[in-house]
């Protein structure tokens, strides 16, 4: 929960395709005025459009952190890594990583923080003790955004509300529950490294009492219908306490994401689903909006879908990236 300290300089090491800096991307993406530049060892295929700098060059343009944006299988940071790291720490600055090892765990880096008495963030693991959800009413607005599978969009979906809102004068926070979202915001909780019986507490905590009249956005994760991750979209859901629900759909998929032998859920019944679980913490819970994710349309297409499902469905129907978002913002309770 505590929060990382921007400018960020972004490491990306030497990772051999552009996806594997999804992570860096994102940020970049969403808070550019935060990434001052990007480190690139000798190799790396990954770029972030933003200007090429040494640790020495980003701390005199002003960076607090060195982010490692980067993703790998097993979450695992090579060893050729540490000196770059290592160099940073001594530099004055604070370390970030969402990659599942810790950064405590490797004994230079360590040492090279409590020598400079530097914070290390391993946004995937909590750092304090977090209570069991109660479900008490909690004053404050909530808005939690569903899908019908995993990487249908739900951040880029609370992201560009939150982005509208604040257009608008509103009163409104984004709040992360995964590694790319809290690198965003600068602060929030991985709800997928948490004990489970503590996920909606994570959630409340994460969204706590506010003014009347403000908004906490909170990203989803996962969906109430895929296999895997069903048990963190519901403790989402009843910890989030949302007054809005969004549903976020990539309409191209035939089958849940890793799972080719699970088809993807219709809309109704993942509404109703949805819905159904929400109600046990407000009872006044309901959707206010659907968002596709239609890249994988052509444009006569896509237009031709959204227009079908708002109709359909009676509820704003809008891509987020290319449409925006302020027909759902329009009809928020």
């Amino acid at each position: 929960m505590t929060e990382m300290q921007n400018p960020y300089l972004m490491f990306l090491g030497d990772v051999s395709d552009q996806l594997a800096a999804k992570t860096a991307k994102g940020i970049v993406d969403w808070r550019p005025d935060w990434c001052i530049g990007q480190i690139k060892l000798p190799g790396c295929v990954a770029d972030l459009r933003i200007q090429d700098m040494t640790i020495a060059e980003g701390v005199a343009n002003g960076a607090k952190t060195l982010i490692v944006g980067i993703v790998n299988s097993g979450g695992f940071l090579p060893n050729h890594w540490i000196s770059v790291i290592v160099e940073a720490l001594d530099a004055g600055m604070d370390v970030a990583s969402g990659l599942h090892i810790r950064l405590g765990s490797i004994p230079e880096i360590k040492a090279a923080a409590e020598r400079n008495n530097r914070s290390l963030f391993d946004v995937r693991h909590p750092t304090h003790n977090i209570p069991t959800g109660k479900g008490t009413p909690r004053s404050g607005k909530r808005l939690l955004a569903v899908g019908t599978d995993c990487s249908v969009g739900k951040m880029y979906t609370a992201l560009a509300i939150e982005k509208e809102m604040l257009k608008r004068n509103m009163k409104a926070d984004f709040r992360a529950t995964g590694q790319t979202g809290i690198f965003i915001a600068g602060t929030g909780t991985s709800i997928d490294a948490v004990v489970a019986d503590f996920i909606s507490g994570a959630v409340e905590e994460l969204s706590p009492e506010n003014d009347s009249d403000h908004w906490d956005i909170i990203e989803g994760q996962g969906s109430l219908f895929h296999a895997s991750y069903a048990g963190v979209s519901l403790g989402l859901l009843h910890g989030a306490q949302a007054d809005a629900l969004v549903l976020c759909h990539e309409p191209t998929r035939t089958h849940m994401r890793g799972l080719p032998h699970h088809p993807l859920p219709g809309l109704k019944a993942c509404m109703e689903l949805n819905l159904v679980h929400a109600k046990l913490t407000n009872k006044d819970a309901k959707f206010v909006g659907i968002a596709i994710n239609t890249s994988g349309l052509k444009e006569a297409e896509r237009l031709e879908y959204l227009a079908g499902i708002e109709k359909e469905y009676g509820l704003p129907t809008v891509d987020p990236f290319k449409d925006g978002t302020a027909a759902i913002v329009d009809n928020l309770p």
